[in-house]
């Protein structure tokens, strides 16, 4: 502690002339100051180091080694095992089943990443397509005005659950947990269970291709880059790594972090929007119960894709990968005609090996730093 601080401030200070108060109690206000701008660029250059981390963990670590060989592993057994695997319908589907799942786990990852979580994010793609088939079926519109709304009532939602989350400071389990349930019972109270009738035109999207790749596969891609060139390049994505980094040193770096949240929440809902209505153009109908089994698989993408738990980690080739090991999982399962309710006992308990090898991970990490 510097003479002008503390105990030994106050020592000095009392035997001093009484006409030097003043001047040394500026230079000490002074000084005080400094080392509070040391502090805060000790803050700054954690943060920045944790970004940096967040940004090579992606390319330089074993993990995503381990998801390429987990993925060409799983490909080359179902290849081996399974005479229709390679053929074109079969990729067709497997890609755009793919393509769904990356979106649905990025609209749980991006919350992740800020520290919280959205137990919501099947519900809000279900409430997504009630608007979506009111705007289409009851009352008329057209895709191109049927689609905006859709998605802002998703970004609305999701926006929503993060207000609630900073302004009444209640953890993101419980709030999303609880509009889970509201935004249930408006798409059944609104829609009374029934599905809604979508334009022939509207399924062009969901279903068709571009040289044999899905377009939904091609949504899926031009998300993941815009997700890898936000938190990799851009000021507003570094704060939303700083913000799940560690809140309360972004908070004291000038970053406002409950923007964060918010904003995180409402990309979150835009990804589950966008995820229903590829999901209505897929089906040919807007069906209420759409998002009813997500929650599983949003998480399940996301931390097997290496998206920190714990907050301000994220990989887009990783949430890629996951996406791939996961379908293919589920695809061999189908393949081994394994018993349909003892499915998800296995994806639970894959799930919870990600989560420890996860753990695992961490604890390495902080041992060897």
């Amino acid at each position: 502690m510097p003479l002008f601080g503390g105990r030994k401030f106050i020592n000095y200070y009392h035997i001093l002339p009484s006409e030097w108060h003043q001047e040394v109690c500026v230079l000490s206000g002074f000084i005080g100051e400094r080392f509070m701008k040391k502090e805060e660029i000790s803050n700054n250059n954690k943060i920045e180091a944790k970004m940096k981390k967040a940004d090579t963990s992606a390319l330089l670590t074993g993990r995503t080694i381990g998801l390429i060989m987990s993925t060409a592993i799983l490909f080359t057994i179902l290849a081996v095992q399974s005479n229709t695997f390679l053929s074109k319908y079969t990729m067709f589907v497997v890609s755009r089943q793919v393509a769904f799942f990356v979106l649905i786990a990025l609209s749980q990852a991006i919350c992740l990443v800020v520290g919280g979580m959205n137990l919501s994010v099947g519900a809000i793609g279900s409430i997504v397509t009630v608007f979506l088939g009111l705007g289409l079926d009851n009352w008329g519109m057209s895709g191109w005005l049927a689609v905006p709304i859709a998605m802002a009532v998703g970004c609305a939602a999701g926006g929503l659950n993060g207000i609630l989350t900073t302004r009444l400071k209640i953890n993101p389990f419980i709030v999303t947990l609880a509009m889970m349930f509201v935004y249930m019972g408006l798409r059944s109270g609104i829609s009374g269970g029934a599905p809604y009738a979508v334009p022939d035109s509207f399924t062009f999207i969901g279903q068709e291709k571009l040289f044999g790749v899905p377009y939904v596969f091609i949504i899926m891609i031009i998300a993941l880059l815009g997700v890898a060139y936000m938190y990799r390049n851009t000021v507003f994505g570094r704060q939303m790594l700083a913000t799940g980094g560690n809140v309360d040193a972004a908070r004291l770096s000038g970053i406002n972090t409950d923007k964060m949240i918010v904003w995180a929440n409402v990309i979150s809902g835009g990804f589950a929007a966008l995820a229903a209505i590829l999901w209505a153009s897929k089906l040919g109908s807007a069906a209420p119960e759409t998002g009813d089994a997500w929650l599983i698989v949003s998480f399940a993408v996301a931390i097997i894709g290496g998206t920190g738990l714990a907050g301000g980690i994220i990989s887009a080739f990783g949430i890629l990968m996951g996406g791939t090991i996961y379908m293919l999982i589920k695809h061999g399962l189908i393949e081994l005609k394994v018993d349909p309710y003892y499915a998800n006992s296995f994806l639970g308990f894959l799930i919870l090996l990600s989560v420890i090898v996860d753990r695992v991970r961490e604890i390495y990490s902080e041992k060897k730093n």
